[in-house]
């Protein structure tokens, strides 16, 4: 699947050649397929293509990761330092929003279908004209969910 072609790379960060691209374009995918699995869509989802250029463009402007440099009297701090191809907090909220995950914490039930617990409602019976039925009357029903 494609996130961004590389003319929308290229304008974004300037020249390169064709395989660091291509490069950068893959380890963002794989990077974002780790976060959202196979629930990306084509056309993407909105905010996916930004997420995306981001990353590889992290990839290829600052691979090491660098926080800041230093030549003579000129100092230069970058805003994001992270190392390599990962991705921020934001980065992986977006994603996930983008897709229909959830960002926070969740529950999951993991026990096998056939061990689920059943729950037994009583219930006084009804009789045929709407009322329950009386103090003599010792009918009952069991509902199962």
């Amino acid at each position: 699947m494609i996130l961004f072609t590389t003319s929308e790379l290229r304008l974004l960060i300037g020249p390169i050649p064709d395989a660091r691209a291509q490069l950068a374009h893959d380890l963002t995918a794989d990077a974002i397929r780790g976060e959202v699995g196979e629930r990306l869509t084509n056309p993407l989802q909105h905010g996916i293509k930004a997420v995306a250029l981001a990353v590889a463009a992290r990839v290829l402007t600052n691979p090491g990761g660098v926080r800041s440099e230093q030549a003579g009297g000129m100092l230069v701090s970058y805003a994001d330092s992270q190392t390599g191809v990962s991705l921020s907090d934001d980065e992986r909220r977006r994603l996930r929003r983008a897709v229909g995950l959830t960002s926070g914490s969740s529950s999951l039930d993991i026990a096998p279908q056939d061990h689920a617990r059943r729950a037994s409602v009583w219930q006084p019976a009804r009789t045929p004209h709407g009322g329950t039925a009386g103090s003599g009357d010792m009918s009952a029903t069991w509902l199962s969910l």
